[in-house]
This record gives structure tokens, C-alpha cells and sequence, in this order.
């Protein structure tokens, strides 16, 4: 009885497709008899007739193939459109009790889209819904933490620790332009760090390495990458 998303399926390659699609033929035949049991590669199954399949494709992108059409004309296809990323992003601010929710929602979707056009083009560069959510997630965090501090400088924050970590060198003076533009007069004050910074420097000294401010900032920032994120990973020369 499970339902069953597999999600990015034209990414699978075409011989491989056209199996599944025999594979889902035969349940699919098996569910309009209302067969109890079915024969499925070879075993025996037993079959409850609420089982349901679905799959998530995007046409026409690198990488992706086309459905075969044995396997499109098993599926009922719905169209798609893309979000409204600064309606998302005001209603979970909205959520998370910011008052200036319509204003600082614009300026985010606003930062990642200066950001798609005017930063250099990475694999590891994402400006899609993954990354608003990001700053929405460390947002939240941050108002929970600080529920006196202005809005604009809560965004600024979220925006700033979320995206620094990523971003190449050559990149950060343009990411720096682009904030002070939509942020313009807002400074962030320094966060209190100090338990945190006080066990790094214990750590490092421990496992015999120097404890730079520029080796510091980086565990720092890959700690809130982990406060923020479910997984990330970190890319580039050691050191680098």
C-alpha cells in the first residue's frame, strides 16, 4: 500500500528506464484487475490495490534524459511552476515574528538574484529555494536568540553566515557590494563567541596547531553551516 515519489527521475539512464517502466506496467496491469497476488520479476507478491507511484522530472536540463514514451503514457502529468520565492520567504518570517517581513523578503530574493548575475559561476553556488530556506532557518535562529535586535541587522546576519563560507575570494567583494547596497547603514555588531572560541583554542593547542584568527573564522563558519543546514560539504585544497 506504500506511495512511492522518485524524485529526478529522467536522471536515470534510458536502458534502466525502460525497465522500471516494464516493472511499473506490471504492478499498475495487476492493480486494474484487482489481482490479490501478482508475479513480479519472477516472485510472487502480494498486492494491495492503494499503491501508487509518482515521479519528478525537470525537461530539458543537462544530464537529464527524455521519459521513453512506454513509460509516459504510464503517468499522468501535472504541470509545474516556479515558487514565489518572496512570498515563501515573507510568510515564514511572518511566522517567525518579524514585523518587517514584506521589506527584508524582497531582500533577500533580491540579494540571490544580483548574485546569480553578477558572481562567477560554481558547481557549489546555489541560489534556488534551498538557499532562501537557508537564510529563512538562520533568521529564525537568530530572532529566537536576539529578540531585541533590529530586524534588518537579524537578516543581514543570516544572509552573511549562510553565504560567506561559500563563496570564493574574488567573489566576496562583489557579495559585499550587493549587502551594503540593499542594506545600506546597517553594521553588524560582533557576536559573543567566547565559550565557543575559548574551547577552539583549547582544541587546536591540543592537537598541536597554531590557533590563526583566519583558521578560527573557518571552523567557526562550519559551525553554522551545522546549525543551519541538514548536510553540507566542504570543497577545495586543504587549507585552501
Amino acid at each position: 500500500g506504500a506511495w512511492a515519489c522518485f524524485d529526478e527521475f529522467n536522471r536515470i539512464d534510458l536502458e534502466v528506464l525502460s525497465v522500471v517502466a516494464q516493472q511499473i506496467q506490471t504492478i499498475q496491469r495487476a492493480v486494474a484487475q484487482h489481482l490479490k497476488n501478482f508475479v513480479f520479476e519472477g516472485t510472487e507478491l502480494k498486492l494491495d490495490s492503494s499503491c501508487s507511484m509518482f515521479i519528478t522530472m525537470n525537461p530539458g536540463y543537462a544530464g537529464r534524459a527524455e521519459l521513453p514514451d512506454n513509460l509516459q503514457v504510464l503517468f499522468r502529468t501535472v504541470a509545474m511552476m516556479v515558487p514565489d520565492y518572496a512570498m515563501i520567504a515573507e510568510i515564514s518570517l511572518y511566522s517567525m515574528g518579524f514585523i518587517e517581513a514584506p521589506n527584508l523578503s524582497a531582500k533577500i530574493v533580491a540579494t540571490y538574484r544580483l548574485c546569480s548575475e553578477q558572481l562567477s559561476s560554481q558547481h557549489h553556488y546555489d541560489y534556488g529555494m534551498r538557499a532562501v530556506k537557508s537564510v529563512l532557518t538562520a533568521a529564525g535562529q537568530l530572532k529566537l536568540k536576539y529578540p531585541e535586535e533590529r530586524e534588518e541587522v537579524v537578516v543581514l546576519r543570516s544572509i552573511s553566515d549562510v553565504n560567506l563560507p561559500k563563496f570564493l575570494s574574488h567573489d566576496l567583494p562583489l557579495f559585499h557590494g550587493i549587502i551594503s547596497d540593499l542594506f545600506p547603514g546597517v553594521l553588524l555588531p560582533e557576536l559573543d563567541r567566547s565559550t565557543l572560541q575559548t574551547a577552539l583554542v583549547a582544541g587546536i593547542e591540543k592537537a598541536g596547531l597554531q590557533a590563526v584568527p583566519w583558521f578560527m573564522q573557518k571552523i567557526i563558519q562550519i559551525y553554522d553551516m551545522m546549525c543551519v543546514r541538514h548536510g553540507f560539504m566542504v570543497v577545495g585544497d586543504t587549507l585552501g
